[in-house]
């Protein structure tokens, strides 16, 4: 009768490669020799690094720390993303066993890509776009995966039934026969095979190499747990050797058969794989032995902790049991906490506080683990307050490293026509230095940016060139060094027909000019470090698998190319840090810290939502045989089941994201209602420390009021001339006057500025004057389409914008209709009008003269006799009680003008003084007259208050406050960050 399986199990509370490595040592009886000769098969690369560090460690018991010793044979062997599965086979030379090398993914996506352009094309309706049919070929290479993985087979197709299912899945079928069909024989063109395809031949053939011939050294397989028919039964086999030994970890031995039996239909179950890889097995739960290793170590005080655990992952169906958990005490808890932090930044700032900490405890080791890279990336970010660099372990996509970043800035810029916003940021890239030191060549881009600021130049270089035209000569040189860095990309990016080698080599060349410095050569700057090899090495990959990619529209690459770049994942080869780490779920399996952090833990992002498939229904997908989406979540739940076995543990979530509540995830749920039943309700509580210092990391250490802004400089310095819209400014908010006029403080302009109501005044103003300054006395027969010419005279380039053809112009035809309707109407009564003219005021003061100047929109002679002064509002215009204490006061001002006769080519008493509001909506205009009758008290009144302000602000004494009365606030400012108004209202 042959020996039962050699089938064992390491509880979660016990760490796992520590436990593992401690019994292979007791498994030699002191023969060196004999550890070099096992073999050991692991999940991950990592996990297989970890154990050759638990074998470092543990060479200090007894002896020499670090002492030499023979390892033995690590092999990752359920990490699809190394690059080579190597078992160290048995007859690898046998000539029948050969095994075609994997392709390369991306000359895979660039196939597939090829496939689908070829499929649409066929379908000529409306035939995809190469960037569609790139994130489709993505679909499809995970869908060859997992038809791999799951040992189905694309003959089925044809047998699932459309006739039951909705119509586009018809559609959806015959696309896929492109699998069948046409990719074995690429495949078998290319010599190739797909990498999940040859993981299982190479797991099927140890497996069938083992059966045939026994190995006499030891096999272990360890934290592996199934799911892949290829590695189950290399499981299966192993399992049965003599040699051999399957270690597996956190199987729940306390399950009853309805429970196991339960289980065994809920694939988002933790136990779901381990109890399926156990049937193939034909091994009870029960039988399975703890590693003779584990009792080596004293009992951990968590048993508890993971029995209530346990309970809280209960499939749906048993739940009713809780109601019969006896009560547990708050020791069954002890080192688990809960952090519901107010936002995914408070929850990093938290979770850096908690990994600081543990760094106060000598040797302590602390982890966070989590699927929310952005999450990661924030508490890497938090934890450089204390200069500590630490790595996110599950890496990041190429596009978001310095050199993938730089690549996709550099086609950015050449495929937007050097549009301001995307020139600036390739230039204000740290690689950036076209063969200038770096800080010459910043220097260069800050003196650019502000000669670009304001509406955006025309496409190209050309356009560039004409908006530096009065620019400094340095700075031309500088746009003509930009040009041959940029060298043919722009005009490839522009071509109808491009090879994707050729536009990918300008591209890259393009890139290594741009970072080139005036010591070092780009390739040098810019294919550095583990980021710059993995970029150097997809763009290697890249011109060489597109060789044969079909010619494409140049506009169609930056979308192939970020595609690509996205799907590349750079790790580090190594941790930053010797003790703090952040693991992504693969790369912390088998791995445990005396602290663990498990963050993000929402629904949505832990467990994550099940994944959709764009190929096939749930129904489709469990009668074609491949595992339906909920298999990840069970994944996912043995991942947090185990991370809870950790000496101390903290549970993370944020309660809103983006301003959204969030839900917690499903196991915090249930973990709450257990935590209820066993009469420790609210027993999940934070650590007061961490809170009080999550809560005082950014609060100042004394909080010191700023005392109200109120500048007093000499009289000298005090402007003698304003115009009459900055007079009302000077009422409304003396401070603004101090910065522009006293400092001589200026707003910048944005960078490519989109034309808004200010720039739609100054069209509609300036319309408007030129149609006057044309037909001062009669109107033409044709005044509107005169009006409505004019305006597209001025609006001239800005009506390539879709915002103002869209908006703006609408509004300003219905201006110029209700415009001339109303000159119409009052031409009979006017004598003459003119437009934009000019005036000035010189009021005696103590300080010396002041001078007041205006340009008035429009000053109407009557036939009657006297003027009517018109200002032309876009906007809102002067509330009632503004007009009555003399606050707006440049309309008045004007009139006072007009009657003193200091306008060019008019003057006489002002009859009228009138707001026209040129809105464009509904309706377009309305005329409005300020007070009533003859305007002669109110510009008496303004006259007065004016020169009362000039006398007042002449006296040195006076400060420039801001906004001194609330009630006549400014609507905007350009200084209102520099008042700090508000900061000063808030002070006690």
């Amino acid at each position: 009768m042959s020996s039962p399986p050699h089938v064992y199990t390491l509880p979660p509370d016990r760490p796992f490669l520590a436990s593992l490595a401690r019994g292979l040592l007791a498994m030699t009886e002191g023969d060196p020799l004999r550890l070099a000769r096992m073999t050991v098969l692991l999940p991950t690369r990592r996990a297989a690094r970890s154990l050759r560090e638990a074998f470092l460690r543990l060479t200090g018991d007894g002896g020499t720390p670090g002492a030499t010793l023979l390892l033995p044979r690590l092999r990752p062997i359920g990490d699809l993303d190394a690059d080579e599965i190597a078992l160290g086979l048995d007859g690898v030379d046998d000539p029948t066993l050969a095994i075609p090398p994997r392709i390369p993914e991306l000359r895979r996506r660039l196939l597939l890509t090829r496939l689908v352009l070829g499929w649409s094309g066929a379908k000529g309706e409306h035939p995809l776009l190469p960037g569609q049919a790139t994130a489709l070929a993505a679909a499809l290479a995970r869908l060859l995966d997992q038809v791999a993985t799951e040992g189905a087979s694309f003959a089925r197709l044809r047998e699932l039934p459309p006739a039951d299912l909705a119509e586009h899945w018809e559609t959806v079928l015959q696309f896929l026969e492109i699998l069948p069909n046409a990719w074995p024989a690429i495949l078998a063109e290319e010599g190739a095979l797909d990498p999940a395809e040859r993981r299982n031949r190479l797991l099927r053939r140890q497996a069938e190499l083992w059966r045939r011939s026994p190995p006499t050294a030891p096999v272990i397989a360890a934290g592996l747990t199934g799911g892949i028919p290829a590695l189950t039964d290399l499981l299966s086999a192993i399992a049965w050797l003599e040699q051999g030994t399957v270690i597996l970890a956190g199987l729940d031995r306390n399950c009853s058969s309805e429970e196991w039996a339960t289980i065994g239909q809920d694939p988002t179950h933790p136990q779901y794989l381990l109890g399926d890889l156990l049937g193939t097995l034909e091994i009870l739960p029960e039988a399975v032995r703890d590693w003779p290793a584990a009792g080596t170590t004293p009992p951990s005080n968590r048993e508890p902790r993971l029995r209530l655990v346990a309970q809280a992952m209960r499939p749906a169906a048993l739940t009713d049991a809780w109601r019969a958990l006896p009560p547990e005490t708050p020791d069954t808890i002890v080192g688990l906490s809960r952090y519901d932090c107010i936002s995914p930044q408070d929850e990093a700032a938290t979770i850096a506080l908690l990994l600081r900490r543990s760094l106060e405890t000598p040797a302590a080791t602390a982890a966070l683990v989590t699927p929310d890279r952005e999450l990661a990336r924030r508490v890497a970010a938090e934890l450089r307050r204390w200069g500590i660099e630490i790595d996110d372990s599950a890496g990041v996509p190429l596009n978001r490293t310095p050199p993938g970043a730089f690549l996709r800035l550099v086609l950015d810029l050449a495929e937007s026509a050097l549009a301001p916003v995307p020139l600036l940021a390739a230039l204000k890239h740290p690689l950036a230095a076209g063969g200038l030191a770096p800080e010459v060549f910043r220097d260069s881009a800050r003196q650019l940016e502000n000669a670009l600021r304001g509406p955006r130049p025309a496409p190209g270089f050309a356009g560039l060139d004409t908006a530096l035209a009065k620019s400094k000569p340095a700075l031309r040189e500088f746009v003509r060094r930009l040009k041959y860095c940029l060298g043919h990309l722009a005009d490839l990016l522009a071509a109808e027909r491009v090879t994707l080698p050729d536009i990918a080599a300008a591209h890259i060349l393009a890139a290594e000019r741009l970072a080139a410095t005036d010591e070092e050569s780009g390739p040098t700057r810019l294919w550095r470090d583990t980021a710059g090899e993995a970029a150097a090495h997809f763009c290697h990959e890249l011109l060489e698998a597109g060789a044969d990619f079909p010619a494409v529209p140049g506009r169609y690459y930056p979308a192939l190319f970020e595609a690509f770049a996205a799907g590349t994942v750079v790790r580090p080869s190594f941790g930053r840090h010797p003790r703090l780490s952040i693991w992504g779920l693969v790369e912390a399996r088998l791995q445990q810290a005396d602290l663990v952090v498990l963050g993000g833990l929402n629904e949505g992002t832990w467990p994550g939502p099940a994944a959709h498939d764009p190929w096939m229904s749930r129904l489709m997908r469990q009668e074609f045989g491949i595992a339906v989406p909920e298999r990840a979540i069970g994944i996912a739940a043995h991942d947090f089941a185990q991370a809870m076995g950790a000496p101390q543990v903290a549970l993370t979530r944020a309660t809103r994201r983006e301003g959204v509540p969030t839900v917690p995830s499903r196991w915090l749920l249930r973990l709450d209602a257990v935590l209820r039943a066993v009469g420790l309700d609210g027993g999940l509580a934070p650590d007061p420390e961490i809170q009080a210092a999550a809560a005082l990391q950014d609060a100042p250490e004394r909080r010191r009021p700023t005392p109200l802004a109120a500048p007093r400089p000499p009289l000298a310095a005090r402007p003698r001339q304003l115009p009459v819209t900055a007079i009302e400014t000077w009422i409304r908010d003396p401070y603004a006057i101090y910065a522009r006029y006293i400092l001589r403080l200026k707003a910048l302009d944005e960078i490519d500025a989109d034309p808004g109501r200010a720039e739609l005044g100054i069209a509609v103003h300036e319309a408007l004057s030129k149609f006057v300054s044309r037909f001062p006395r009669e109107l033409p027969s044709t005044a509107e389409a005169e009006l409505i010419e004019i305006g597209r005279e001025v609006f001239g380039p800005m009506l390539s914008r879709p915002g103002v053809w869209a908006f703006w112009w609408p509004r300003f035809e219905r201006i110029a209709r209700w415009f001339i309707g109303e000159e119409i109407v009052r031409r009979a009564e006017i004598a003459e009008s003119v437009s934009e003219t000019t005036g000035s005021l010189v009021i005696p003061a103590p300080g010396g003269p002041f001078t007041v100047t205006a340009k008035a929109d429009r000053i109407d002679r009557l036939a009657a006799g006297g003027l009517v002064i018109i200002d032309y509002k876009t906007g809102s215009v002067p509330q009632k009680t503004e007009i009555e204490n003399a606050v707006a006061v440049q309309l008045p001002l004007e009139g006072l003008i007009a009657r003193d006769g200091s306008f060019a080519g008019i003057a006489g008493p002002p009859a009228a003084l009138e707001y026209w509001r040129l809105s464009g909506s509904e309706p377009a205009g309305e005329r409005k007259p300020l007070g009533e009758g003859d305007p002669a008290a109110l510009i008496a009144q303004v006259h007065a208050a004016v020169v009362a302000l000039i006398e007042r602000f002449d006296d040195p004494d006076t400060p420039y406050l801001p906004v001194p009365v609330a009630q006549f606030r400014p609507r905007f400012s350009d200084y209102a960050h520099l008042e700090r108004l508000d900061e000063a209202e808030a002070a006690p």
